[in-house]
Parts: structure tokens; sequence; C-alpha cells
């Protein structure tokens, strides 16, 4: 399944040893024992266990109470036996803590108290320090001395996908104010996504000192640019984040939606995973990033709804087309989602998803 392996840093003295991990072995262009699996939101809305832990308590309260985000964390890997925990968190996680006023409010996602629409507002947005993610810290410490030998993945938001939160003052279908600051105040807005970048380097770093075997970074709303505009206004914020990461001897993954266009310099930032989300096929997706890469995905969430004949003739499709990846040089196949987990989901489909990976 992989061709040579990649060149990685050593591991900071102190950091787990999982060399028998299948989804570590795969980033970083090993042979995997079986083909590793994990889903994005694999923790969380899909599960009864976590609707019952989370009555009463807020989506971001959660996020920064180290117990639950530990338990959170650990129901899909004891559920699904899948190949990674990825840490139950929030992309507005990092605002929330440097003391932006926003709230993820239900039904319609993080919703921001005062939009930053100028460059006195880019000014007055707070850093980030190292204590004020604490609590994420700690659990990140406690799920590496529970996890054994499955990887914990630590993520953050990208730049440019909290930029967009921050100036529409919540989720948005055009990114009408976003663009318009974008283009018409270039200074102002390079300003805002160098502090957040800087922002996002403190929170991945207080997951990299805590313990996490790798990291992801989401984009979630890059999709809705152009490839021109990428590359002017984002791409060298997403590089920044990730080369501060680049000593940390770790795999780093990064992924968005609808962003097929621009898979050729979301690849180029610095990674040695890349998402993909369903709408290109993984054996496509090679010939886009060109070869040196591990490709992970991809197969649609909403086939999980159909019966499971579907589900497993469409499973072993994605995995024909990363096979046809590998062999043209693509470096590693984590299977996963093209995107998160969908609520309603019926996690039994997930558990019996990852046993057909495992078997394949």
């Amino acid at each position: 399944m992989t061709n040579a392996p990649i060149d990685r840093p050593a591991a900071p003295a102190g950091r787990r040893d999982l060399p028998d991990a299948p989804l570590l072995a795969a980033a970083n262009g090993r042979a995997p024992s079986r083909r590793p699996v994990w889903f994005m939101r694999q923790a969380g809305r899909s599960l009864p266990e976590y609707l019952d832990l989370r009555v009463g308590t807020g989506m971001l309260e959660s996020c920064f109470t180290p117990d639950l985000v530990t338990e959170i964390t650990m129901q899909p890997v004891r559920r699904h036996d899948v190949d990674a925990a990825i840490l139950f968190s929030d992309i507005v996680v990092p605002l929330k803590a440097a003391g932006v006023d926003l709230d993820i409010v239900a039904g319609t996602g993080p919703v921001v108290a005062n939009p930053i629409r100028t460059t006195a507002d880019v000014l007055a947005l707070p850093r980030l320090d190292t204590e004020q993610v604490a609590p994420i810290a700690e659990a990140v410490r406690l799920l590496t001395g529970e996890l054994g030998q499955t990887p914990l993945i630590g993520f953050a938001g990208a730049p440019f996908t909290l930029a967009s939160y921050l100036v529409e003052g919540g989720p948005s279908r055009n990114h009408e104010h976003t663009k318009a600051l974008m283009h018409s105040d270039r200074a102002t807005w390079h300003e805002l996504m160098g502090r957040l970048a800087d922002n996002t380097i403190t929170f991945l770093q207080a997951q990299v000192d805590a313990g996490v075997d790798a990291i992801q970074v989401f984009d979630s709303w890059a999709g809705t640019l152009s490839p021109v505009d990428y590359r002017e206004f984002v791409k060298p914020h997403t590089e920044r984040v990730l080369a501060a990461m680049a000593d940390a001897g770790i795999p780093r993954i990064h992924f968005g939606v609808g962003t097929g266009e621009l898979l050729p310099d979301m690849a180029d930032v610095g990674v040695e995973v890349i998402g993909v989300d369903w709408r290109v096929p993984l054996d496509t997706a090679v010939e886009r990033v060109g070869p040196g890469l591990v490709l992970q995905g991809n197969l649609d969430p909403a086939v999980l709804f159909a019966d499971w004949d579907t589900i497993e003739v469409e499973a072993r499709r994605v995995m024909d087309e990363a096979d046809r990846a590998l062999a043209a040089g693509a470096t590693g196949h984590i299977f996963n989602l093209g995107h998160g987990v969908l609520p309603a989901t019926n996690p039994d489909m997930l558990t019996r998803l990852v046993s057909l990976i495992h078997e394949s």
C-alpha cells in the first residue's frame, strides 16, 4: 500500500512511541498492518452515549472541560475500533479562549457578537497565549494516558476559516463581507490573517507539547475561493502555520470541503497527508497533487444512510481508487469520509464500515 517512506524529523523525547499504529505508519509512508480508518466528527452527535453525556452542558463548555473532552474523544474508539482518536473540540475554541465574544448556537453554528470589519477591529483582536488553552492541553495529557496504542489527532481551524467566521459574524453561504474585505483592503486582510495564524500556531503547539500524535488543519470554507484568491490571500498564512509544526516530528494533515480545484495548492503548504472530499476520486486527486503525499478520504457521508450492501460497494470503490492512487505515486491511504459524520448517521453502520476496511 505504500511507496518510499517519508523522511520525517525524529519525534521529540518523551512522546509516545507507537511503532505499530497503522495510521502513523500510513501517514509516514510505511506499510501499515491494516488500512487505517477514522472519521471526521466521529466523536459527538451521532452517538447516543455522547448525547446523554452532554445533557445540560453547552458545546463550548464541554470543549474546556478536560474530563468531558477525554470521555467524548474515547467513545468512538471504544465503539468503532477506529485507528485514531481526534480531540473533541471546535474550530472556534482558540478564538473563545483568547477572549472573542462568541457562542455556538444550536442549529446555526458559531455566532460572533461583534464581527470584524475594520482595521481597528483587527488590531483589537486578542492574542492567544498557552495558559488560555491549558484545559485543552490537560485533556490531551489525559487522553494519551488512556488511548494505549491508538494515536491522538489534534486539530485547529485554518486562518481563513477562522477569518470567515469573524468577518461574517457566523456561517455564511456567499462570504460576501469576507471577500469584500479581502479585495478592498489587502493590508487589513493580511494583518487579520497574520494574527489568526499566530493564534493557530499557539493552539496547535499547546496540543503538540501535551502529546498529540498527529495534527489536522481544517480549512472548512476554503472551497468558496478561486485558486488565484487562495494563493494570494490564504496560502502564505496556512504555510506559516504548518511550517511552525515542521519540527514536531508528527504527521500534518490538511483538509477542506469543496476544494477540488484547490488541491494542488492545499497540498503544497507543507503537509504529509492531504484530505480529499467526496467530489474528487482519489486516483484523480493524485494527478492533481502529484506523487509523494498520503491521501485521506473519501466516502460521501450521505452514503451511510443507504443500505449496507450499497455502503459496501461504495467503500470498496473508494479503496480501489486509493489503490490506483498508490500505484500512481501516493505514499499511503487513510480511509475516511469526505467530510464529517452527519448527526443522524446510524453508528452501527460506522462500526461495520470499520470492520470492512480492516478486513479488506
